[in-house]
């Protein structure tokens, strides 16, 4: 499942394609070709048609884009509405010329103004889309009047209310959670640290590969729990530091994922631990080991990681 760095570079690069800030994209029409993918707001799908994207994020794992509609007849207020995207196991969201060949398992289309598309594409259909009227938006014609009406009112991030209403966990972000919250929100915990950081609900992002590869440069076993201050200090350096280079390599493409421009990441190359079953380690030479945590595999160096 693409984790954080890929989420955030299918993000960047849809910037480079989708307008942010002041620079606006049409989106046409929105083209549902598998109805199973939207697991919720099918009332408002067909308001998407005729919209102005104006912004496109990242929360956790799951990718939002802000869209507004034109304002309706005498002076009603526009529509702000969030679209929201999750990859799942295979997903990918591409931008492509109206003109290519569509690739089988495209289960959506977002048909853009200049003949180019935004197509997701998921052959294992574990991704999901849903659409909610923005916070703004919620509340009322009064809030609708007040803060819908132009780009500029629309929030930059999700609310927490758009959160819920959007199911997406509410765990910290990994390169924004300060010293303090890490380690209050880690400290003390009697599951192993592997299984903790993968929890959505308390660090949302991480998955299989950067908890592996972040615990291997913090000196931490998968199994380690109830950790000291200063070694979840560690921990949090570990985690920006491979997010960070993750994202600059353009997250890592073991199977399915590319990002919107159809490129495959380089960070697969850089793995020091996940996937690397039996190779020696980087650092000591020793044959890393792989174990199953709660139905799910961790990789380390019995040596390094203590």
């Amino acid at each position: 499942m693409p984790e954080l760095p890929e989420v955030e570079t299918v993000v960047r690069s849809l910037r480079r394609h989708l307008p942010r800030g002041g620079r606006r994209a049409r989106l046409e029409r929105a083209e549902l070709r598998f109805p199973g993918m939207l697991k919720f707001g099918k009332q408002y799908w067909p308001r998407l048609d005729g919209c102005e994207i104006t912004d496109v994020g990242r929360a956790g794992k799951y990718i939002w884009i802000a869209c507004r509609s034109p304002a309706g007849p005498r002076g009603a207020p526009a529509t702000v509405w969030r679209l929201l995207l999750h990859l799942g196991m295979s997903g990918q969201l591409t931008i492509e010329p109206a003109a290519a060949a569509l690739a089988a398992h495209t289960h959506a289309i977002f048909h853009l103004a200049g003949a180019r598309q935004l197509r997701f594409r998921d052959p294992r259909r574990f991704g999901r889309i849903g659409v909610v009227p923005a916070a703004a938006d919620s509340g009322g014609a009064a809030n609708r009047h007040a803060g819908a009406m132009d780009a500029g009112s629309i929030p930059a991030a999700l609310s927490p209310e758009e959160e819920r209403q959007l199911g997406i966990p509410p765990g910290g972000e990994p390169l924004e959670i300060g010293e303090a919250e890490f380690v209050k929100l880690f400290r003390g915990r009697q599951a192993p640290i592997k299984n903790a950081l993968m929890n959505q609900r308390l660090l949302r992002g991480l998955g299989n590969i950067y908890a592996d590869e972040s615990l291997f440069r913090a000196g931490i076993a998968p199994r380690a729990h109830d950790l000291s201050a200063p070694r979840l200090r560690r921990l949090r350096l570990a985690i920006r530091q491979v997010l960070e280079e993750a994202i600059r390599a353009g997250g890592s493409s073991i199977s399915d994922y590319v990002d919107s421009g159809g490129k495959r990441g380089w960070f697969q190359f850089q793995h020091r631990v996940y996937g690397r079953e039996g190779q020696p380690c980087p650092q000591c030479g020793a044959p890393i080991r792989r174990i199953t945590l709660a139905g799910r595999s961790a990789h380390f160096c019995p040596h390094c990681q203590t």
